[in-house]
C-alpha cells in the first residue's frame, strides 16, 4: 500500500486529530443511519493507504470540506479512481497535470514533516514500478502545460530553481543525502510549489517542470542515500512526469537511469536493464555521451550478475566507446555526475561479476587517479581496496582504505556507511598487521550516528 499523503495533507490543514476526525465521521454516518465505531488507529490505517468500505470516503469528503470551506472530492483525499491509478505519483493519463501537482506537493509537505512512514515505505515493484516509466516513453504528449493561477512565473524564478539544484547536488556530494535531504525538501514546499501553481504560458511552463524535476530528481537522490527506498521512488516518478510535461527527452532519461541505479541495489538486474534500454531507445538523439555511456555501464554490471557474460561485456565497450566522445562543456548539468573515473569504477564492478579481476584492478585504479568530488572518491576508494582483497594483497587494500576512511569524516550518507562496513569487515577478516590501524579509523568514521 501507498501512504496516502493527499488525505494526511488536508487532515492536517483541517486541523483535526486523527481522532477527532474518527469521531466526525461516526456521527456523519449516524445521520445516514450507519452505526460506525472508527477510531484514530483507523485513521492512522488510511493514511497507510488502505480505502475504507462502503459510504466511508463519502463521509470523509463530507467532514474534510465542511471544516474547510469547500467541496472534496473523492480524488482530492486520494481514494477516486484517479487517485488510485496514479500509483506512486509518477502521473497516470487518467490524472490531470495539475491533480499531478497536488499529489506532489502532498508528498513534499508530509517529507518535510518527517512523517515516519515515509521513510519506511518500501520501493513498489511490478506494474507500479513499470507503469511510469511506461508512460514517459509513450504518447499522449503534453500538448499544453500553460496554467491559471495567482501572480506569474518569470525568468528569473526558473533561473532560481536551477541554482538551488546545482546548490544542493554539491551540499549532497560534499555533506551527503541524510544532511541535505531536509534542506532541498524544504525548498521545495516554500520555493518550488507556489510556482508550479502559479501562472505561466506553456513555454514557461514547459522550462518550470524542467528546473522543479531537476531539483525533485536530487530530493529523490538524497532519499536513497538515506535508504528510504519508496520515498526515493515515488520522487524519481514525480521528476520522471516532469521531465515529460518539459518536454526534455534527454532530462527524462536522466532520471530514468536514477531508477536504474536504485534498481541495481535492490537487486532487480532485469528491470535495470529494461529501463537502460527504454532510457536509450526512447531518449534517442537527446541521449549525451555521459548519459549513455553510464546507461550502459550500469547494464553491464546487470548483465554480470546475471551471469550474461557476453552481454556484459558488448556493455562495457559500448561504455567505453561513448565514455570516449564525452565533452564536458557539452553535457547539461545534470550529467555532471558523469565525471572522469565513474565510467571505470562502474566497469570495475562489471569486471568483479565476471571473475576478471585484473582487469578490474586496473579500472578501478584509474577511476582513484581521475579528479573526483569527495564523495565519488570514496566510493572508488572502496572498490580499489575491495579487489586488493581479493587479490590478497591485504596490506595495500588496508592502506587504500585508510584514505576512504578519512575522506568520508563529516559526511551523512547511508551508502557510504554500507561501503564503509563492507570494507572494515574484509578487512577484519584479512588479519594482516595494518588491518587494526585502519579499522580503528573506519570505526572513528561510524562512530557517530546518522
Amino acid at each position: 500500500m501507498e501512504p496516502n499523503v493527499l488525505l494526511e495533507s488536508l487532515i492536517e490543514e483541517s486541523g483535526v486529530s486523527r481522532a477527532g476526525l474518527a469521531g466526525h465521521v461516526n456521527r456523519a454516518g449516524r445521520s445516514r443511519g450507519l452505526s460506525l465505531r472508527y477510531e484514530h488507529t483507523a485513521v492512522s490505517r488510511w493514511l497507510k493507504g488502505q480505502r475504507p468500505r462502503g459510504q466511508v470516503p463519502d463521509l470523509i469528503c463530507e467532514v474534510l470540506g465542511g471544516r474547510l470551506g469547500r467541496p472534496v472530492g473523492l480524488d482530492d483525499i486520494g481514494m477516486g479512481a484517479s487517485a488510485a491509478s496514479a500509483g506512486t505519483d509518477g502521473g497516470a493519463r487518467s490524472a490531470s497535470l495539475s491533480g499531478f501537482v497536488e499529489r506532489a506537493t502532498a508528498l513534499w509537505r508530509s517529507d518535510e514533516q518527517q512523517r515516519p512512514h515515509l521513510a519506511t515505505v518500501p520501493a513498489v515493484t511490478g506494474t507500479p514500478a513499470v507503469m511510469p516509466v511506461w508512460e514517459w516513453e509513450n504518447p499522449p504528449e503534453d500538448t499544453d502545460v500553460s496554467r491559471p493561477g495567482p501572480g506569474r512565473v518569470s525568468a528569473s524564478d526558473i533561473a532560481m530553481l536551477k541554482a538551488a539544484r546545482d546548490h544542493y547536488e554539491q551540499m549532497y556530494r560534499k555533506t551527503g543525502g541524510i544532511a541535505t535531504r531536509s534542506r532541498i525538501v524544504r525548498f521545495l514546499n516554500a520555493e518550488a510549489t507556489p510556482l508550479l501553481r502559479g501562472g505561466h504560458s506553456d513555454a514557461l511552463g514547459r522550462s518550470l517542470h524542467r528546473a522543479t524535476a531537476g531539483l525533485v530528481a536530487v530530493a529523490g537522490i538524497c532519499a536513497y542515500d538515506s535508504d528510504a527506498h519508496g520515498l526515493a521512488q515515488r520522487y524519481f516518478h514525480q521528476a520522471l512526469r516532469l521531465a515529460k510535461s518539459s518536454g526534455d527527452r534527454g532530462l527524462g532519461g536522466y532520471v530514468i537511469a536514477l531508477l536504474v541505479t536504485q534498481s541495481l541495489f535492490l537487486g532487480d538486474y532485469r528491470r535495470s536493464i529494461a529501463f537502460a534500454e527504454a532510457a536509450l531507445r526512447a531518449a534517442g538523439g537527446h541521449i549525451t555521451p555521459a548519459l549513455a555511456a553510464d546507461l550502459h555501464a550500469m547494464q553491464a554490471k546487470a548483465y554480470a550478475q546475471l551471469g550474461d557474460a557476453a552481454s556484459a561485456r558488448a556493455c562495457i565497450g559500448r561504455a567505453e566507446a561513448q565514455a570516449g566522445r564525452i565533452h564536458t562543456g557539452r553535457e547539461p548539468d545534470e550529467t555532471g555526475y558523469v565525471q572522469p573515473g565513474l565510467v571505470d569504477v562502474q566497469v570495475a564492478e562489471a569486471l568483479i561479476g565476471l571473475g576478471d579481476l585484473p582487469a578490474a584492478r586496473e579500472h578501478a585504479a584509474s577511476a582513484v587517479r581521475a579528479p573526483a568530488h569527495d564523495r565519488g572518491r570514496v566510493h572508488r576508494l572502496a572498490m580499489l581496496s575491495h579487489i586488493e582483497l581479493l587479490q590478497g594483497e591485504a596490506d595495500r587494500a588496508a592502506t587504500t582504505a585508510a584514505e576512504m576512511a578519512v575522506r568520508a569524516r563529516g559526511m551523512e550518507s547511508q551508502r557510504l556507511r554500507d561501503r564503509l562496513r563492507q570494507v572494515r569487515g574484509e578487512l577484519a577478516a584479512s588479519g594482516c598487521a595494518d588491518a587494526v590501524e585502519t579499522t580503528d579509523l573506519i570505526d572513528e568514521a561510524l562512530r557517530v550516528p546518522l
